[in-house]
């Protein structure tokens, strides 16, 4: 079947057709370094990981920016609270994304953009959008987009334009805002106390920019004026995206964005995950729970990009179980096998259908039950979908047991043996203390850590 997907901007599936094929350029929403990202962000993070890698499992050439938001009120804000130089203190988290990204297993994006090396970029926006009569400085010397004066101002989020019009008089210089706070935003800020020695001096004087405006920069600046998929999560549709929309076509005359791609909500307990709340999870949280970020990872494609997920840790202990036995049997698979074509098929219809990875994931355990399939074939097929899943599925490792596991492994063997099975379970619980799992299979037993998908097969 063609590749299709859901476009925020039509709100209808929509058969994929780049702009200049087979090139595709991805503009994603990355982090604003001002803390560690949360789980909840990382969905955001591993759905565009998915698209990355889907596109390019087709045959797509792919070119994906991610921005770094490292000037904006929050990092301003909090810098100053931790005594740091706004650079230093947002190259600290910076690295911590990276090493989160890593242990998640998402391909890099081609470019990474941080905002305060785009100043320019942004001024030659805001500047044109003046001399278009877009935009319109303030007493205080701040630059406003009148979003009265674009008649398509509402187009992606859909909200009603004679309701906008009536709230448009007043201004907001926040960065973030709800619904019902719609007024013309900031486009450049004028230096103030607060800001410290976060500011530039420019031809709009000396201040800052807003948030919405660098992402139309730094994605125009990489990608062109036009170009093909944008993501983030859906709590990006507004205000953030559908200002950036406002602000680069008025100024470029242009189509900005072809298709818009939002991933859903990640919830704790139902309710919305955000710093903002303090109910949020950290990676680091997951790991002293003996839950891998790969075992995350699995989680969250067992669901639809586009729908509510809801975290629970009785949830996630479901995926770290699937997960581990999932690796356990891959990793027992012999090699040197060949993709079975069928399945393959299968495989590129489920995630051309809007990046279906919950069928993709079901089929993967459908081919570990097909008896008609070769071992090495089963493992060969598998791995080859994981060019898409991300799921380090090639990279599983022999697990090398602590000498007081195995000497406990042994001793749990002659209790089995003696069928003493009472102390056979008292032993599989010191062993699961420590943070081991044991399997019991016709062919012995099989330990996993927890948390890893590296397995092993007892010589007990």
């Amino acid at each position: 079947m063609a590749l299709r997907f859901y476009n925020t901007l039509t709100r209808s599936f929509e058969e994929f057709k780049p702009i200049n094929p087979p090139r595709v350029g991805i503009y994603s929403c990355g982090p604003t370094v001002y803390g560690s990202s949360h789980i909840g962000n990382y969905r955001a993070y591993i759905f565009a990981d998915i698209l990355k890698r889907t596109l390019s499992y087709l045959g797509y050439e792919v070119k994906q920016v991610m921005n770094l938001t490292d000037v904006d009120d929050k990092t301003i804000r909090d810098s100053q609270k931790a005594g740091k130089s706004l650079r230093d203190f947002t190259e600290y988290f910076t690295q911590e994304f990276y090493k989160d990204r890593d242990l998640l297993n998402i391909v890099s994006a081609d470019i990474y953009t941080k905002a305060t090396d785009y100043i320019n970029e942004m001024v030659s926006i805001i500047e044109t959008l003046l001399a278009k009569g877009y935009a319109y400085k303030s007493e205080d010397g701040s630059v406003y987009f009148s979003i009265e004066k674009d008649k398509e101002y509402g187009k992606l989020s859909h909200l009603d334009l004679g309701t906008l019009k009536e709230g448009a008089s007043g201004r907001i210089k926040a960065d973030e805002y709800e619904k019902d706070n719609v007024h013309d935003f900031a486009l450049w800020k004028s230096w103030d106390k607060a800001d410290g020695d976060a500011y530039w001096e420019t031809s709009l004087g000396k201040g800052r920019p807003g948030w919405h405006i660098e992402c139309s920069a730094m994605s125009m600046k990489n990608l062109g004026q036009s170009f093909d998929i944008h993501t983030g999560g859906v709590d990006n549709i507004f205000p953030h995206h559908e200002n950036e929309i406002a602000q680069s076509e008025c100024a470029t005359g242009k189509t900005f964005v072809k298709y818009w791609m939002h991933n859903g909500w990640l919830l704790v307990d139902e309710k919305k995950m955000a710093k903002s709340l303090g109910n949020f999870y950290l990676l680091q949280d997951l790991s002293e729970r003996g839950i891998s970020p790969l075992v995350f990872r699995y989680f969250l494609l067992g669901a639809h990009y586009r729908s509510k997920l809801n975290f629970t840790w009785e949830a996630i202990g479901g995926a770290r179980t699937a997960y581990e036995r999932l690796a356990a049997e891959i990793f027992e698979l012999p090699s040197h096998g060949n993709i079975n074509q069928n399945y393959k098929n299968k495989f590129t219809e489920f995630i051309s259908d809007d990046l279906g990875t919950p069928r993709a994931l079901a089929l993967i355990w459908e081919i570990l039950k097909d008896s008609t399939l070769e071992p090495a074939d089963k493992k060969a097929t598998i791995l080859d979908f994981d060019k898409v899943l991300g799921l380090g599925l090639d990279k599983l490792e022999p697990l090398i047991l602590p000498y007081n596991v195995q000497a406990l492994l042994k001793e749990r063997e002659e209790a089995r043996r003696a069928k003493n099975w009472q102390l056979a379970d008292e032993i599989r619980q010191k062993i699961e203390d420590l943070g081991y799992l044991v399997k019991d299979t016709e062919q012995g037993p099989k330990i996993v850590k927890k948390g890893s998908a590296n397995a092993t097969q007892s010589t007990a």
